[in-house]
């Protein structure tokens, strides 16, 4: 009898740890995967459609929403329509950078399709979504005028998230 009785304490009082533990973890502001808000991003070159070399740190001083997506991905599909009603609006000082990680694929026809006119970034050696630590497309990183993550977004966005986010920083 003691012995169950015991058991039964150890057993309530694991789950009460866990519990706290989880109820700290909703709390934290950035417990999603990748890069951590509040840190530096990493400034990375790559080359657009055209050929050209991009790098983040060109856009010192603006707004960026690094967004990571491919074109077999259906929430990256569902979210480009918004993304690019956004940048219409969005004025200079606000940048998208679109890194597509799947180049192998026809992404010129993809983004013709489209209609996108944001920036495409090819990440051609997986090297970009790497060192974002991206786990799960599409994920966007704000990024404000001095070049810190301000926010991070995992799954499809609508323009009025887009919006918000960039007010916010």
């Amino acid at each position: 009898m003691v012995k169950k009785v015991a058991v039964a304490v150890l057993l309530l009082a694991m789950m009460t740890v866990a519990i706290v533990q989880a109820m700290e973890q909703e709390e934290k502001p950035d417990n999603l995967p990748g890069l951590k808000i509040g840190g530096k991003a990493p400034d990375f070159e790559l080359k657009n459609l055209a050929g050209e070399t991009v790098k983040l740190s060109d856009f010192q001083g603006k707004k960026v929403l690094l967004n990571f997506w491919a074109t077999w991905c259906p929430p990256c599909k569902e979210e480009m329509p918004d993304m690019e009603k956004f940048y219409q609006s969005a004025g200079e000082d606000v940048v998208i950078l679109a890194v597509n990680i799947d180049p192998q694929y026809n992404v010129s026809k993809f983004i013709s399709e489209m209609g996108l006119t944001f920036p495409i970034l090819l990440d051609e050696k997986d090297e970009v979504n790497s060192l974002y630590q991206v786990l799960t497309i599409p994920t966007t990183y704000f990024i404000d005028e001095e070049g810190i993550i301000r926010h991070k977004y995992i799954s499809a966005m609508t323009e009025e998230i887009m919006k918000q986010y960039v007010e916010d920083m």
